[in-house]
């Protein structure tokens, strides 16, 4: 199953660095994680960023949202989008764990907007593994990784909250 694991913990901490330096003089920040990998980076980064206490942490599921819906059908790990904050004005910075074609990105923001007008809309990915499809691209991502053709990566985390990353194969995942 499981081909390769990649450092998780040390991507983290880059991408980290990053979004400490990228949001500095940033007004009304908020925090959106897309579910799940994207929602445990975005704990995180609320709590290295000193808003764990400021209500603006947000999640977001985009299942419903999907170009790609029709041909992959309905999930059946649906967990509810969380914004309890006012989007209007706001400098958002959407968390993925990893970015890949753009659509889930496109989705996060379609989204997004049913919620309100944000002043700006930041993306931040863990890895970037190219292979755009849609003009999107992240502010900010720890690293790029190449990937072949059927594989894929995905974020795990740990009870401790240790994350890691492994890559895996479409014969073995």
């Amino acid at each position: 199953m499981t081909n390769k694991k990649l450092d998780a913990e040390a991507l983290y901490q880059v991408l980290e660095a990053q979004v400490k330096a990228g949001l500095t003089h940033a007004d009304n920040v908020a925090i959106v994680g897309i579910y799940s990998g994207g929602a445990w980076l975005a704990e995180r980064l609320m709590k290295a960023l000193k808003l764990e206490n400021s209500g603006r942490l947000g999640f977001i599921d985009v299942s419903f949202y999907r170009d790609d819906f029709a041909q992959k059908g309905l999930r059946t790990d649906i967990k509810p989008t969380q914004i309890s904050f006012d989007v209007d004005g706001a400098t958002i910075l959407l968390v993925d764990d990893v970015l890949y074609t753009g659509r889930t990105t496109r989705a996060a923001i379609n989204e997004l907007f049913d919620y309100g007008r944000p002043h700006k809309i930041m993306l931040a990915a863990l890895v970037d593994r190219g292979g755009r499809e849609l003009p999107i691209a992240a502010d900010f991502f720890a690293d790029t990784v190449t990937l072949k053709t059927g594989e894929s990566l995905e974020l795990h985390r740990a009870d401790d909250g240790t994350l890691s990353l492994t890559l895996h194969t479409d014969d073995h995942k």
